[in-house]
């Protein structure tokens, strides 16, 4: 390492996000930036440890080159950086932003609770590299005549498709929306990945040879079979985006919405996007349901909308502060941790979080009034009511964040693919479906999971597909688990 004692020199640092009291009045990045002296003393704080667990199974799905990266950082060579970074990670500036950083919590510093700023590291390289014109456009010098169709345009749709265009294939992406980018460019608020990170992608995507078709919805206003025919191969990277619903009383009543639709249509606004209908939150009482990623994310979006109040429900109960021997490091410890955006709900004094909590039903006229719930006990992995626990709140907005349970159906039957019994792709150990030229990557094919998991089963999904085709390129595989 170019500083083998940094980690006794120099603190954990992390650029703070931009004040609260003015981030909640727009929807812009929230992020900030150290100045790339402060990120390299932060890169030297990667030791010379043995056995790097950050980029190992427990950290890093796409196998990331940590180690090697802050030490070319260290010494001031950004291109070995860039370079290093770019042979696992697709797109390291959407990991940089999203990405809950595993790697982190698996670093050897981690038991002394200052891991290396991993994440910080991770978006100052391609930050610095952008803006020093290190990234460019990088066409395959010979192409085959292959022609492969990606299906989806989120994180593992684009990954995959570039890599496949790497080994000098003819790849097309189809995306049932208007904007091409999935989850990157409808599920992600703004204020947490300003989308023009995913424009200037695609558009070195494209000067590269990828071609991109919206607004083609396949197995709906595309047909499936007429594609089947004309590529040599298919990558299915189409998502969960079937969400799971709560089936209770009153569930019909208007201003019950799931979350990615509520979501979608504000980036939608800020996108400039004529929309003929609104979910707001302004004047409104706020219920989310739900306690990942998604329903944080509706709860910042209602904070800018200008929710009377926000109150969010969790079947489960309160993580532990700490880590506990249940999860021993380097493993993710599943503790209590608060978003960016409950920090903004609760500086505007309008949160109230509650764990151990399960709807039993709502009631209103027309549209939701109140929503009805107790609380719960939770033994041997199972929940059951708290006696005398029983509440109910106002309810002017329901949002549901519950997760989701499977990809589209309609597309996998137009396929005639086979599913497991959670309702996701079955595929093979190559990751090949129940049609030997289709293959799966992504959330329809893992289950919903985070970004850069997506990344790196579209890396592995294209080095498969590759193969296939008869490819003699070597695309960089990931680590990524297969699914249970």
């Amino acid at each position: 390492m170019g500083d083998p004692r940094g980690f006794l020199k120099h603190g954990r640092e992390v650029a703070p996000y931009r004040p609260v009291a003015e981030r909640i009045k727009d929807f812009r990045d929230i992020n900030t930036s150290f100045q790339a002296e402060t990120i390299a003393l932060q890169a030297s704080r990667c030791m010379d440890c043995g056995i790097p667990f950050c980029q190992s199974d427990y950290g890093c799905p796409v196998s990331n080159q940590i180690p090697h990266w802050n030490d070319h950082l260290y010494k001031g060579n950004l291109a070995a950086a860039i370079e290093a970074l770019h042979s696992t990670n697709n797109f390291p500036e959407f990991t940089g932003r999203v990405c809950p950083a595993p790697c982190e919590t698996a670093c050897t510093l981690e038991p002394d609770s200052s891991p290396v700023a991993i994440k910080q590291t991770e978006m100052a390289i391609i930050q610095q590299a952008w803006d020093a014109g290190l990234v460019e456009p990088n066409p395959p010098k010979y192409r085959t005549e292959k022609r492969v169709a990606v299906i989806g345009s989120g994180p593992s749709g684009l990954a995959a498709a570039q890599q496949l265009n790497y080994a000098g294939h003819h790849v097309t992406v189809y995306e049932r929306a208007s904007r091409i980018g999935g989850l990157l460019t409808y599920g992600i608020p703004d204020f947490k990945m300003d989308k023009r990170l995913v424009t200037r992608r695609l558009e070195q995507l494209t000067a590269e040879g990828i071609e991109f078709v919206p607004n083609a919805d396949v197995g709906k206003n595309y047909d499936a079979q007429k594609m089947h025919k004309e590529f040599d191969a298919i990558v299915l990277a189409i998502g969960a985006t079937q969400p799971r619903d709560i089936a209770v009383p009153g569930r019909e009543l208007g201003e019950i919405h799931f979350a990615v639709p509520y979501l979608t249509l504000q980036n939608r606004m800020n996108a400039g996007d004529a929309l003929e209908e609104m979910i707001t939150a302004r004047g409104k009482h706020v219920i989310v349901i739900g306690g990942g990623d998604t329903g944080s994310d509706c709860i910042g979006t209602a904070v800018r909308q200008g929710a009377k109040s926000i109150t969010q429900f969790e079947l489960l109960p309160k993580p532990p502060a700490e880590r506990t021997a249940k999860h021993p490091w380097p493993q993710w410890p599943f503790t209590y941790k608060q978003s960016s955006s409950h920090e903004e709900a609760m500086h505007a004094g309008i949160f109230d979080g509650k764990f151990e909590v399960n709807t039993t039903g709502f009631s209103g006229d027309g549209q939701v009034e109140r929503i009805h719930a107790h609380e719960v006990e939770w033994k041997d992995g199972r929940f059951s009511p708290k006696a005398g626990s029983e509440f109910e709140l106002p309810a002017d907005l329901v949002l549901i964040a519950a997760g989701f349970v499977s990809a589209e159906s309609y597309l996998t039957k137009a396929f005639g693919l086979e599913l497991d019994r959670r309702g996701r792709i079955r595929t093979t150990k190559g990751m090949q479906t129940s049609d030997r030229k289709i293959f799966a990557a992504g959330d329809g094919y893992y289950g919903q999971s985070l970004v850069v998991r997506a990344i790196a089963m579209g890396r592995d999904a294209a080095q498969e597909a590759n193969i296939f085709l008869g490819g003699t390129m070597n695309l960089p595989r990931s680590n990524h688990p297969r699914p249970l």
